[in-house]
C-alpha cells in the first residue's frame, strides 16, 4: 500500500513538474482558448460595425446629392441633436454612457458631413 501511494504521490509530482516546465497548466490553456474564441466574437463584430456604418454613409450620400439638388446646407443641427438624443437613450440600454455615445455619434457625423460638404462642392 505504501509504495502505491507513493508511486501516485511521484506521478502528481511529475505531472506538476512538466506542466510547469512547458510553460502553462491546463487552466491556462483552457482560459487561453476562452479568451481566443472571445477575441474572434469581437473581430466578427467589429467587422459587422463597420459594415452598418459604411453602409450609413452610403445613406449619406444619397442623402447628400439631394441636399446638394435643393440647395439645402449640409449641416442640420437640429436634426443632429435629435439624433443625439435617440443614440444616447439608445447607448443607455445596452449599458453605455451618455459621454461614449456624444463622442461616437460626434465622429460618425463628422465624418457625415465632411462625405456631404464633399458632394456639395461638386453640385451633382
Amino acid at each position: 500500500m505504501k509504495n502505491t501511494f507513493l508511486v501516485f504521490i511521484i506521478t502528481l509530482a511529475a505531472i506538476a513538474i512538466a506542466d510547469k516546465a512547458d510553460g502553462q497548466s491546463p487552466s491556462t490553456n483552457t482560459t487561453d482558448t476562452v479568451l481566443e474564441n472571445k477575441r474572434k466574437d469581437i473581430d466578427s463584430l467589429d467587422r459587422k460595425l463597420f459594415e452598418v456604418l459604411g453602409a450609413r454613409e452610403r445613406v449619406v450620400r444619397e442623402i447628400g446629392v439631394y441636399k446638394a439638388r435643393h440647395h439645402i446646407a449640409p449641416l442640420q443641427a437640429a436634426r443632429f441633436q435629435k439624433v443625439l438624443e435617440r443614440g444616447i437613450e439608445a447607448g443607455k440600454k445596452e449599458g453605455l454612457s451618455a459621454e461614449f455615445v456624444t463622442e461616437m455619434l460626434n465622429a460618425i457625423h463628422k465624418e457625415s458631413l465632411r462625405i456631404e460638404e464633399a458632394i456639395s462642392d461638386d453640385k451633382p
